[in-house]
């Protein structure tokens, strides 16, 4: 079966068909290429780059400094002096005594002398006696007895030494008021005075009992 060659085509180069068919086909594809692309530069050309985030670093807060004390500084003291130690002397021990015999020598021992003490002198307990009075001034009336209406007699136990002075009062009867025999009591230590007992011709210390009384109705 043949086929009849178009009498257009008889006089063309089949190089020069095949040339112009590559060429119509490459035309086609770059207008679907350009057809394609265009959207994609008109995103392109107005696209907007977004910046970068940037995060910021906190950095940590410094220490505050600590305070610094307050150091109060001393003198250092004075090298107090050394008192000089005081050297005590010895009394070297007594040498031994040699003794010659018809033995050989013999040494005797050493003499040794014994303190010599006073003996002791006892002294004499005192008397009981009665004894005279040389000054006895009444004693004053406390005001808180006389407020209070307080009266009676104080019995003290007296001791009198060699020159008639007291040495002791001691309360031995009270008289019911605490203020009354304190006010008997400190008069007669203070201001009373006695002619001193004799024993064997010499004045010797004595106790004696002394009552004092104390009445508003002599005031």
């Amino acid at each position: 079966m043949s086929f009849a060659r178009p009498q257009a085509l008889s006089g063309i180069h089949p190089d020069t068909v095949r040339i112009a068919a590559m060429s119509a086909a490459i035309a086609l594809n770059a207008a679907a290429l350009i057809a394609v692309m265009r959207p994609m530069a008109a995103q392109i050309a107005t696209f907007t780059p977004t910046p970068p985030s940037i995060t910021l670093i906190s950095h940590p807060t410094p220490p505050k400094p600590l305070p610094v004390p307050d150091i109060e500084l001393k003198p250092v003291p004075k090298a107090v002096p050394r008192t000089p130690v005081k050297v005590r002397e010895v009394t070297p021990p007594p040498q031994a005594v040699t003794t010659t015999s018809d033995e050989g020598t013999i040494q005797a021992p050493p003499v040794v002398e014994a303190p010599v003490t006073a003996a002791p002198v006892a002294e004499a307990a005192p008397v009981e006696t009665n004894l005279a009075y040389v000054s006895a001034p009444a004693p004053k009336y406390p005001q808180q007895a006389i407020r209070g209406r307080m009266q009676g007699t104080v019995t003290l136990r007296v001791l009198v030494d060699e020159a008639g002075k007291p040495l002791d009062v001691v309360v031995e009867s009270s008289s019911g008021h605490k203020v009354l025999d304190d006010a008997a009591r400190n008069q007669v230590l203070g201001s009373w005075r006695f002619q001193p007992a004799v024993q064997n011709g010499q004045h010797v210390k004595a106790w004696a009992r002394i009552p004092v009384t104390f009445d508003l109705h002599s005031l």
